[in-house]
């Protein structure tokens, strides 16, 4: 059973004297990894924001969560993942994803292509990263990336490279995860290409069950060796957790049991949630939670009780 961590996903305040001392802040106050989006709003680039956040701190972890595959060609984000790994002192986790958000595409004139597709130039960049990770020198001949004789530097810090993070809600994504990467990360389907009320509704403990399912199948041997990590899309301490849940169900498409139950919500006091997150663990084997910026203070009393747990 892992321990549990907290990863904590920032975008603000993007500036010279802020962005540092929220990374700071974010390893004072216990959580393991700071990580960025990738998105074409106003948050910031992830590469250089993430050294920059590793440059202010000692220990905390840095993430990106995750980058889209789609818009950088695979030697290129490798190239950048290692340097970074080795920059930060091995303390890197790569996040990759094949890519969702629909405006992003067609606002910067990228060619959306069919998920199926874009999972399909997903596993070739893994392959590819792996192998620059391994060093020596790299040939790839695939459907979308061909590559001979590359030189497969910079080296990472350790040797092997960043942990590798793949995340999704579908199951093609997650069987790829469960074979592929170090950390899952279990999420919402979001093959709608936004962020609603109909990708919440996959959220469901049945939905979560389902999603184990595949990522026990895939992994087979090495799913003792995975961490699991679930994106949480709501965090609210209160002390009238039953009345908040009654409320709030309606509008996940969740009933009151189900919005109790799932992994991507924490409602309650700090022990309410501290124990539902025990829940979990043992049910899931989910230790690894991320949460977005805007909920860096109130999730610290958990944090402080949990981590390393």
């Amino acid at each position: 059973m892992h321990r549990f961590r907290f990863g904590i996903q920032c975008r603000a305040p993007l500036d010279l004297t802020g962005w540092p001392a929220l990374a700071r802040k974010v390893e004072d106050l216990g959580y393991s990894t700071l990580t960025v989006a990738d998105h074409f709003d106003d948050g910031p680039a992830p590469i250089p924001a993430l050294m920059a956040a590793a440059d202010a701190t000692t220990t905390l972890r840095i993430g990106t969560m995750v980058l889209c595959n789609d818009y950088r060609h695979p030697v290129v984000m490798a190239r950048e993942a290692m340097t970074l790994d080795l920059l930060s002192g091995g303390r890197f986790e790569l996040g990759l994803g094949a890519g969702w958000t629909t405006w992003e595409y067609e606002t910067a004139g990228i060619t959306m292509d069919p998920p199926g597709v874009r999972v399909d130039r997903l596993e070739e960049t893994i392959a590819i990263t792996k192998a620059i990770a391994a060093g020596g020198t790299v040939d790839h001949e695939g459907a979308h990336y061909r590559i001979s004789g590359l030189p497969a530097e910079p080296r990472p810090a350790a040797g092997r490279g960043p942990s590798l993070v793949i995340g999704g809600g579908g199951p093609r994504v997650l069987r790829l995860a469960a074979r592929e990467a170090d950390i899952v990360a279990i999420n919402v389907n979001l093959k709608g290409g936004v962020m609603d009320a109909s990708a919440y509704a996959d959220g469901t403990p049945d939905r979560t069950d389902q999603k184990l399912g595949w990522i026990r199948e895939a992994a087979g041997d090495r799913f003792s060796d995975l961490e699991l990590q679930a994106r949480v899309h709501l965090v609210l301490l209160t002390d009238d957790r039953a009345s908040v849940i009654e409320e709030m169900a309606p509008a996940f498409g969740f009933t009151p049991a189900e919005a109790a139950a799932t992994p991507h919500a924490m409602v309650g006091t700090t022990d309410e949630i501290c124990e539902q997150l025990a829940v979990h663990r043992e049910r899931w084997d989910i230790s690894y939670f991320g949460v977005s910026g805007d909920q860096l203070d109130a999730l610290a009393p958990v944090v402080a009780r949990l981590a390393g747990t």
